[in-house]
C-alpha cells in the first residue's frame, strides 16, 4: 500500500499486536487515523489508504448506491491489501483487521480468503459481500471472532446488505454485535470502548 497512517513510530512496532484500518468509501485513511486515541495503546495501528480514487478522496473498489459491485475489482484491491500484511506481519505478534463501511467488506472478504491469518475482526457500519465464488469457498475450522457494530436505523447500508451481512456472520463466525440508536453512519465514543474491550479479550488475553 502506498499510504499508511502508523499510530507508532517504526522503532516502537516490533512484536506488537497489528491492527489494520480499512476507511470508508470517498474518503481516506486519516479517517482511521482519528479513531488511533480510542484503541489500546498495545496495539500497533496501521490505517490503509484505498487504492482507488474516488474523486478528491479514496475507496477500495468501486460502488454504486444498491452497494452492487465488480468482483474482480474486489479481487485485485484485496490481493494488494493481503500482500502488503505479509510484507509486515513478520514484526507483529498477531494481525487483526477493522473496517468501516465499505471498509467493513474489505476486512470480512480478507477473512473469507484467508480464515486462520487474523486474531480477531471488527466491521462498523458496513457489510459483507453477497458473492457466490466467495460463499462456495467459505470454510472456517472454527468461528473466528468478530464484532459488528452499527446503528439499526443507518441511512446508507440497505436492507438487503443488513440482511445477508446478519445470516452470514451467525453462519460463520463468533459475533458481537451491538447497536447503537441515534449513531447513524457514524463512528462514536461508546462504540469504540466496545470495539477496544473486544479487541482486549480476543487479542491481548
Amino acid at each position: 500500500m502506498e499510504t499508511v497512517g502508523w499510530s507508532k513510530p517504526e522503532h516502537e512496532r516490533a512484536g506488537t499486536p497489528l491492527l489494520v484500518m480499512m476507511h470508508g468509501y470517498g474518503t481516506d485513511e486519516q479517517r482511521m487515523v482519528t479513531l488511533f486515541p480510542d484503541l489500546p495503546k498495545e496495539f500497533t495501528c496501521a490505517a490503509l489508504r484505498g487504492p482507488m480514487v474516488i474523486g478528491d478522496h479514496y475507496g477500495w473498489f468501486l460502488l454504486d448506491y444498491f452497494l452492487a459491485n465488480d468482483f474482480a475489482d474486489v479481487i485485485t484491491t484485496t490481493s494488494k491489501v493481503l500482500a502488503w500484511i505479509d510484507s509486515v506481519k513478520g514484526n507483529h505478534s498477531s494481525v487483526s483487521l477493522l473496517g468501516y463501511s465499505q471498509g467493513m467488506a474489505m476486512a470480512s472478504t480478507l477473512l473469507r480468503l484467508r480464515p486462520s491469518a487474523f486474531a480477531a475482526t471488527v466491521g462498523l457500519s458496513g457489510f459483507v459481500l453477497e458473492n457466490e465464488l466467495l460463499a462456495l469457498s467459505d470454510s472456517f475450522d472454527f468461528p473466528p471472532p468478530f464484532f459488528w457494530g452499527r446503528d439499526v436505523a443507518d441511512p446508507v447500508i440497505n436492507g438487503e446488505a443488513i440482511a445477508y451481512t446478519r445470516e452470514w456472520l451467525e453462519k460463520n463466525v463468533a459475533l458481537t454485535a451491538r447497536t447503537y440508536p441515534g449513531m447513524g453512519h457514524r463512528i462514536e465514543a461508546a462504540e469504540m470502548a466496545d470495539v477496544s474491550t473486544f479487541l482486549r479479550h480476543y487479542v491481548l488475553r
